[in-house]
């Protein structure tokens, strides 16, 4: 069936994101594309809601912070000397490191949110991070996946193209295989 939403459809949406007060979060400048089905190439609660919907479909969907990016977690915010970072070190600028006590592969990206007094602040929450957030979308296309998208596996997808970059897990798979 062409146009319909449903497992293994690559799907386009013009979306929006705001948060519970209407702000704008996201304002969907590029529309998102993913690969219907389980696959975890965006929330699993806009999936729900898009199964079955046709092209110029519109939805709007609240999602709580358990949703989305989850709750925010106190103990990923860590203050470290200055010292141990390079001098051109700026607030936005991210790094990567393990939690204290964690595996060494429990990898987080910490954004720097506060230098002050020789001292960095460090989040490791996603930017968005407890808050409830409304995505408004249409759907824009649906066509059926070719083999191609249907094996790839392994990769992290990003959740909404202006807050995430896309990570292969394992192999060489790039998210512009869904493209």
């Amino acid at each position: 069936m062409s146009g319909l939403v449903h497992r293994n459809t690559v799907v386009t949406l013009d979306y929006s994101v705001t948060d519970s007060d209407g702000q704008v979060v996201d304002d969907g400048r590029n529309p998102i594309r993913y690969l219907h089905g389980g696959y975890g190439d965006i929330f699993d609660r806009i999936e729900e809601t898009l199964e079955g919907k046709h092209v110029g479909d519109s939805v709007t969907i609240k999602l709580q912070p358990d949703e989305a990016y989850g709750d925010y977690d106190p103990e990923l915010v860590q203050i470290e000397p200055a010292s141990r970072f390079p001098k051109e070190t700026k607030v936005g600028m991210q790094f990567e490191g393990a939690p204290e006590g964690s595996d060494e592969d429990d990898i987080v990206i910490y954004r720097v949110t506060d230098i002050a007094d020789g001292k960095v602040v460090l989040d490791g929450n996603h930017p968005l991070a407890g808050m409830s957030l409304v995505f408004t979308c249409t759907v824009r296309d649906v066509r059926s996946a070719t083999t191609i998208h249907t094996r790839i596996v392994g990769i992290e997808t990003c959740r909404w193209p202006n807050l995430s970059v896309s990570l292969p897990s394992s192999g060489v798979a790039t998210a512009s295989a869904i493209a």
